[in-house]
């Protein structure tokens, strides 16, 4: 058997393979035909209803092996498409491609079908913030340890940590949107981007070559085209489109590393399945499979913008064709692999589970030290002074951090403490409340839910509590 892509055969949706399928691609072509002989025959060139009428007729009925054989005998894919519609097309064959080159129909097509990935993009990652939302709430005021340099700080919730993965998403969600508004297709504007032949065509009257351009885009559902492209448009459309890909991947890639760091410490773990095996070896372990997975997609999205801006670079004046093959493969594949981490995402997120107990433990291991500070403070307020009691909770600490990191015991600095006479007079177990430590993190999430989340649920309702099935 011939390689098969990961991406087509275990990752990406069927929704997303057959965008960048091979029927979607020349079924468009065919429609951009449509539109082209439709609008040159609004305009008053000599194409008759019955011809785009035969046109419309043979949209989808793409024959792949005549295809094969046509674009073998000419080495050219886009006259090899013309010569098989002609041949299914008699009557309309003579207007086919009129005044068009090669690339209004591959560039335009590419457009057309980013614009077609962003929007099932979106759709994915609204998913994903709506779950993540959902879960920040739903654990809020739950105390956690918080991490700087992957140590302990001060306190967190598990809620107010949801809020930063989620962010970075609602960032992402934000880049897409601007890309969609602002991207236009090529239009119709001819071999070096002149519009010379067109301009031929209608016997140089240039207001009319500008109102086919104008129709061409709307027909395609595009409000306006580029005012101005080489033989192509700018490659530079195709790196933008590609850092919102790889900035989708950075955020995945990140909670992807942070889900695995807090399944490895046994606070949170992804979905694991009743009959799911997580090591061929040890048949204890739960391996974070799918965000293992999230994160190694992720980093080859991230991987492709740097071919997308390279290719952007290099072009050559008007045109060079070595941008056709990198494209090819990075184009399709960045969303392929950006429909496969969201849905992993959509996966993840509604069945993650807390494990209340454990964080708790990992709180009291830590919080006594986090607490000497509000120690301190309230020894001296209840009348002591405070350079003894600040040697005190020192030496109480040292000795403490000794039973923990030198021996292995529990960390027993609360039970030194109340064998202190200097803090005889202190509740201690009250200033050990977690959810003392945790500052505005509960309150934080629910403005951020409402600031950030809310308004992007009203826009679509439509999209809310999704989830993905896996393919293992």
């Amino acid at each position: 058997m011939s390689f098969e892509n990961p991406l087509v055969e275990r990752y990406a949706s069927r929704e997303m393979a057959e965008l960048w399928g091979s029927q979607r691609k020349f079924s468009t072509w065919r429609k951009l035909w449509v539109a082209l002989a439709g609008a040159e025959a609004e305009l008053g060139l000599n194409v008759s209803p019955e011809q785009i009428a035969e046109l419309r007729t043979h949209v989808d009925d793409i024959d792949f092996a005549r295809a094969a054989e046509l674009e073998n005998r000419l080495r050219h894919d886009v006259m090899a498409h013309v010569h098989l519609l002609g041949e299914l097309c008699p009557k309309a064959r003579p207007i086919i491609h009129l005044g068009a080159t090669s690339a209004y129909v591959t560039d335009n097509t590419d457009l057309i079908l980013m614009r077609e990935g962003l929007e099932l993009v979106r759709s994915r990652l609204v998913g994903a913030i709506d779950a993540l939302a959902t879960f920040a709430r739903r654990h809020r005021d739950l105390p956690c340890l918080g991490f700087t340099h992957f140590q302990p700080a001060q306190l967190t919730t598990v809620g107010k940590r949801a809020t930063l993965w989620c962010f970075d998403l609602v960032l992402d969600l934000a880049e897409l949107e601007h890309r969609l508004a602002t991207l236009r297709c090529r239009g119709v504007k001819g071999t070096t981007g002149t519009q010379a032949s067109f301009l031929a065509l209608f016997a140089g009257d240039h207001a009319k070559v500008e109102r086919l351009d104008q129709l061409v885009a709307e027909k395609m559902g595009f409000a306006a085209s580029y005012s101005v492209t080489g033989q192509t448009y700018t490659r530079k459309v195709d790196s933008q489109v590609l850092d919102v890909l790889g900035g989708i991947a950075q955020s995945c890639h990140k909670f992807g590393t942070d889900l695995r760091l807090l399944a490895g410490r046994k606070e949170l773990e992804e979905p694991f399945e009743k009959e799911q095996i997580g090591s061929s070896a040890m048949a204890y372990k739960r391996n974070p499979m799918r965000a293992e997975r999230m994160c190694g997609l992720a980093r080859f999205i991230i991987s492709l913008t740097s071919s997308a801006a390279q290719t952007a670079a290099t072009q050559w004046l008007e045109r060079t064709l070595d941008d056709s093959a990198n494209r090819r493969l990075t184009i399709p594949q960045s969303f392929l692999a950006a429909d496969a981490v969201l849905r992993l995402y959509l996966n993840i997120v509604p069945g993650m589970v807390v494990y209340a107990e454990v964080i708790r433990r990992h709180v009291a291991e830590e919080l006594p030290f986090m607490a000497t500070e509000n120690v301190l403070m309230a020894a001296v307020a209840a009348g002591a002074d405070r350079q003894d009691v600040h040697e005190r909770i020192r030496r109480h600490s040292i000795a403490a951090a000794a039973e923990v990191k030198e021996h292995g015991r529990p960390n027993d600095l609360i039970a030194r403490l109340k064998g202190d006479s200097s803090f005889a007079k202190l509740n201690l177990d009250l200033l050990l409340d977690a959810k003392s430590f945790v500052g505005r993190a509960p309150e934080q999430v629910d403005r951020f839910i409402e600031a950030e989340v809310d308004p992007m649920r009203k826009r679509w309702p439509n999209l809310l509590n999704q989830q993905a099935e896996v393919q293992v």
